[in-house]
């Protein structure tokens, strides 16, 4: 078990006070559909987009899990998931690759703004056609002297409405295979670039998410983020961050809802008696408190494996089912419990099930998760 020392427990706890301002009208706006430029300046004033980066870039220098423990609190004080789930996208689609393998001057113009919150960060991998399967990227960046040409387009770009900056994923050699994909930051003022309208979605909805489309789309060579032909290296190292920032939220949103149907539990009555001292409605409970300390106990494990370089691809699969599936199970078990009101939009659990949904999906949907760990058990060869 992790003991976390005071300093990490104060820089948690310097993010509850913020929690009521970030969760206002999370409900009005997730009708809408709408992301906040005002809430996403209480994002910055918090300093939560800084933890994971260098100082000398803004950063506030802090591990993995420490990142974790405080995005964990992220989860539990802030009700606007949608927000949440921006923050993380921000945080590891450009920030995190960036500092890894990023150049100085790559380092020096973008890690400052990303870590301000002054720009927003995004990445554009999947395709309409390719999904979950990277490698069936058809976007293609071909070189031009100095210059790399961009044309393609990418689907479920997260933040694409209103990022700055986006990595963006594509093929510098047809028949590379892995080595055949390049990363590259690119401006979103970037002449070709073009976003469209943001789409409608179940969940999440405050987090906008378009497509987005590169038409002769010109970057210098010193664009590249890492090397040519480097890019899966970029996403393998983006990606295990992005499942432990982001479903390390949802461990914080499921104790908060844990600790809403225990006090729920407590006080309703139903014939005579609160419905807590009823076995059923205990049990669910229970199972609830179960499911969100192994999702928990998961992704801090993995992330303590990652921290000391060893090889945690099964973890990080496990760790991603096993929240992501946890999370949607027990928003289904808040609404069952609150009954009717449960059912209600007032009450923020039916949201929860709308965003918990997502989480099955994004990231390498959960089949995936099922067919990598079977690869490294040997199996379908």
């Amino acid at each position: 078990m992790i003991r976390w020392n005071s300093d990490q427990a104060d820089l948690r706890e310097g993010l509850e006070r913020w929690g009521d301002a970030l969760s206002a009208d999370h409900i009005e706006l997730d009708e809408k559909s709408a992301f906040s430029e005002d809430k996403w300046k209480l994002v910055q004033k918090t300093g939560i987009l800084s933890l994971p980066f260098d100082e000398r870039y803004g950063g506030l220098g802090q591990s993995v899990l420490t990142t974790m423990y405080v995005l964990e609190g992220l989860g539990e004080y802030n009700r606007d998931s949608g927000l949440s789930f921006s923050v993380t996208t921000s945080i590891c689609s450009t920030g995190v690759p960036v500092q890894q393998f990023g150049t100085p001057d790559q380092k020096e113009r973008y890690l400052p703004l990303i870590a301000s919150g002054e720009a927003i960060g995004a990445h554009a991998i999947t395709e309409a056609e390719g999904g979950s399967d990277a490698m069936a990227m058809t976007t293609r960046a071909v070189r031009d002297g100095d210059d790399f040409v961009i044309n393609g387009s990418k689907v479920f770009v997260s933040n694409g409405p209103v990022a700055d900056v986006i990595v963006v994923y594509a093929r510098t050699h047809p028949d590379g295979g892995p080595l055949g994909t390049t990363a590259f930051l690119v401006d979103r003022d970037t002449p070709g670039i073009t976003a469209g309208q943001p789409l409608k979605k179940m969940g999440l909805r405050t987090s906008p998410l378009c497509e987005l489309f590169f038409d002769d789309v010109r970057v210098p060579k010193s664009a590249v983020l890492g090397r040519v032909g480097g890019g899966f290296m970029v996403l393998d190292h983006v990606m295990k961050r992005e499942i432990l920032y982001s479903f390390i939220v949802n461990v914080g949103e499921m104790q908060h809802r844990l600790d809403r149907c225990v006090e729920y539990a407590k006080t309703r009555r139903s014939f005579g008696k609160p419905i807590g001292s009823y076995q059923s409605i205990a049990n669910k409970i229970v199972d609830t408190k179960i499911q969100l300390e192994t999702a928990r106990k998961w992704l801090y494990d993995t992330g303590e494996k990652l921290e000391a370089g060893e090889n945690i691809t099964t973890d990080l699969a496990i760790s991603k089912l096993v929240t992501s599936e946890s999370n949607l199970a027990t928003s289904l078990t808040a609404v069952q419990i609150f009954g009717g009101h449960g059912y209600m939009a007032e009450y923020g659990l039916e949201v929860d099930v709308r965003n918990a949904v997502g989480g099955t999906i994004y990231s390498g949907t959960n089949e995936i998760q099922y067919n990598r760990i079977a690869s490294m058990m040997g199996l379908g060869k």
